[in-house]
């Protein structure tokens, strides 16, 4: 009679400790599914914090832009100004100096050259920074476009990270799932 108590007892001890291990094991489940679901938040938030860094930069580098393009209109309303300025002088001293000697003529002329060779230089610099400025802003968009694909290569590299890691906590509550069955197969 003694040993169908003791047998009893162990199985008993058997059962008790098999159900230990599987609360356990179903605790480290929901602390792994925990801990997946972190990531999974942690994944999300750098990526929304990532396009938001990258719209920030957009809108600086349209904000630039549109510095940029406003003070090149601005340079060349006053480019404009001051050549039609010239231009105005210019024919006032030209009315003037009609009026007076054949000497005073010739002078004029040699002024005359000389204001139209400044007005073309003038024009020539606006040509050579309009350019430039086409240039710099080429630049900008490049640069731009740089740090785009940058961003979504970062952003693509973090998805693939995180795909692995989900992968691998599956395939360790698998190997999980396999241990507690052969045990209590």
């Amino acid at each position: 009679m003694s040993e169908p108590i003791i047998e009893q007892k162990q199985e008993d001890t058997e059962l008790h400790q098999a159900q230990l291990e599987i609360r356990h094991l179903q605790d480290t489940i929901n602390s792994l599914r925990k801990e997946i679901e972190n990531h999974q938040f942690a994944a999300t938030r750098d990526v929304q914090a990532a396009f938001a860094a990258n719209a920030d930069d957009l809108k600086q580098l349209r904000e630039t832009a549109s510095v940029l393009r406003t003070r090149l209109e601005d340079q060349r309303f006053e480019k404009d100004a001051a050549v039609q300025q010239a231009v105005q002088r210019s024919a006032d001293e030209i009315q003037q100096l009609k009026n007076t000697t054949s000497s005073l003529r010739d002078e004029l002329e040699g002024l005359r050259f000389a204001k139209d060779t400044a007005v073309q230089q003038a024009v020539q610099r606006s040509a050579d920074e309009i350019e430039q400025l086409k240039d710099t802003a080429l630049q900008l968009r490049n640069e731009m476009e740089t740090i785009k694909f940058k961003y979504e290569a970062r952003l693509q590299e973090q998805d693939v990270e995180t795909i692995g890691e989900h992968r691998h906590l599956q395939e360790t509550i698998e190997q999980l799932r396999d241990e507690l069955e052969r045990k209590h197969g």
